[in-house]
C-alpha cells in the first residue's frame, strides 16, 4: 500500500496535483478573470503573424541578383542556407536544380532537387549564389517555363513550404505545384 502511495504522490507531482493531509487532491486554484499566462516560446494560439517576431537566419542581408533566371526571394534563401548547413560538407555549395515536367493537375508539374557539380551540363543555365554557396540550376528544356519565376518559402502549417510564383503560368492548381502555359 505505501508503495501504491509514493507511485500515485509521484505521478501526481508530474502533472502538478497537490495532495492534501487526508490524501485529497487540491488542483492549483486557476482565476478565471485573469489570463492564462503562456510561455515566451510559443505565441498564444489565435496571434497574428504580426504579434510574432521573425526569426533571425543566416541569409538576413540576402539581395537577390536582378539578372538571375529564377529570383529567390529571402525567406527561401533563408531555408536554403538553413538546408545548406545540414549536409555533410556544409562548406560545399548547396546546388539546386529545378525544371518542369509534364503531369499534375493543370499540365505540368515543378521538380526541385538537390544535385552534384559533376552533373551540371553545359547546356544548363546556372544563377550562383556565391555569397550564400547556393546554385540554381536549371535544364535548357525548363528555362522557357522558368524564366522570371519567383521562388518564396512559406512555414505555415498548412500549406506551407516552397512557393512558386510563374509569371509564365496562364493557369495554376490550387496546391501551387502544377502549372499551365
Amino acid at each position: 500500500m505505501r508503495r501504491i502511495r509514493c507511485l500515485v504522490v509521484a505521478v501526481a507531482a508530474a502533472v502538478g496535483v497537490e495532495f492534501g493531509s487526508a490524501f485529497t487532491p487540491r488542483v492549483p486554484r486557476v482565476d478565471a478573470r485573469s489570463p492564462p499566462a503562456y510561455s515566451a516560446a510559443a505565441p498564444p494560439l489565435g496571434s497574428s503573424p504580426a504579434d510574432v517576431e521573425p526569426p533571425t537566419t543566416a541569409a538576413s542581408d540576402y539581395m537577390p541578383p536582378g539578372d538571375a533566371i529564377i529570383m529567390i526571394k529571402e525567406k527561401a534563401m533563408d531555408r536554403l542556407v538553413e538546408l545548406k548547413q545540414k549536409q555533410a560538407d556544409p562548406s560545399s555549395p548547396l546546388i539546386l536544380r529545378m525544371g518542369v515536367r509534364n503531369g499534375g493537375c493543370s499540365g505540368l508539374s515543378y521538380v526541385m532537387d538537390f544535385s552534384t557539380e559533376e552533373e551540371i551540363q553545359d547546356e544548363d543555365e546556372v544563377d550562383d549564389y556565391s555569397q550564400e554557396g547556393i546554385k540554381c540550376v536549371v535544364d535548357a528544356k525548363s528555362l522557357l517555363y522558368l524564366y522570371g519565376l519567383e521562388l518564396d518559402y512559406s512555414d505555415d502549417l498548412i500549406g506551407g513550404g516552397f512557393k512558386f510564383f510563374n509569371p509564365n503560368a496562364e493557369e495554376s492548381c490550387g496546391c501551387g505545384s502544377s502549372f499551365g502555359v
